[in-house]
């Protein structure tokens, strides 16, 4: 069963684990290695992530309200080196359609691409390194999960073709962490377009999309029971 109850009731990226949004702790990975400006695309309830993050120090500190003096006294303050543009990319996007919305924000140069449902701990700075290194114009991480997704046809260091779940078999399917030059956005056409599907096939088609194999811990968060996989890994201290 897929977790819609609760993604109905708030974006999906603001699920918690551990007390925190997913996007939260997606945030923390790559904060880790030293990228800490983010672009976030907001979609279904957006408003909720930026209440979020403009009332952060409300989730993450002790504060006393005096309410003789209409004073706010923030205790623990907890702060991140983060700088966070939220961006409205409208309701009915697809991930395509709404990476193009934000590409004024993105500046010209590479820049590191992922989704808001999934965990891992992919090491980034290699993942940087190594798209630097291959020069294409896209990197894709590869994850190898039980076999429920679908399958990445790699040869080298190069995905030839790209198929998006169909039935897998326990193959290398596309893990949602990438590096991607700007270039990448002018093969998106409209809102309508799913990153998935068109750009990224092309992508593999010209010999332009590079995998960097992860054999690490990767997660995905689409039903009650990867959640609740995901909060025993929190919950006994063996969080990525």
């Amino acid at each position: 069963t897929r977790i819609s109850e609760e993604s109905h009731l708030k974006p999906k990226p603001m699920i918690e684990i551990g007390g925190k949004p997913i996007l939260w702790h997606i945030m923390k990975t790559y904060s880790a290695h030293g990228i800490n400006e983010f672009v976030i695309c907001l979609g279904y309830r957006g408003y909720m992530i930026k209440e979020y993050f403009a009332n952060y120090f409300l989730h993450t500190s002790d504060v006393t309200f005096d309410m003789s003096d209409n004073t706010i006294e923030v205790h623990q303050n907890a702060a991140e080196p983060w700088k966070v543009t939220l961006v409205d990319t409208g309701d009915g996007s697809m991930t395509g359609g709404r990476l193009k919305r934000v590409a004024k924000y993105l500046g010209d140069e590479d820049f590191c691409f992922t989704y808001g449902d999934g965990l891992s701990d992919v090491n980034i700075s290699e993942l940087v390194r190594f798209h630097k290194e291959q020069g294409s114009l896209a990197t894709v991480t590869a994850v190898q999960p039980p076999g429920r997704f679908g399958l990445l046809d790699v040869q080298g260091d190069k995905i030839v073709e790209f198929n998006e779940k169909p039935l897998g078999d326990g193959g290398w399917i596309n893990g949602g962490y990438f590096v991607l030059s700007p270039k990448v956005i002018e093969r998106i056409e409209e809102d309508a377009t799913s990153w998935e599907s068109e750009p990224l096939k092309g992508l593999a088609a010209d010999g332009e999309l590079t995998v960097f194999k992860h054999k690490g811990f990767w997660q995905p968060m689409d039903t009650l029971r990867d959640k609740n996989q995901l909060e025993e890994l929190w919950d006994v201290g063996k969080a990525p």
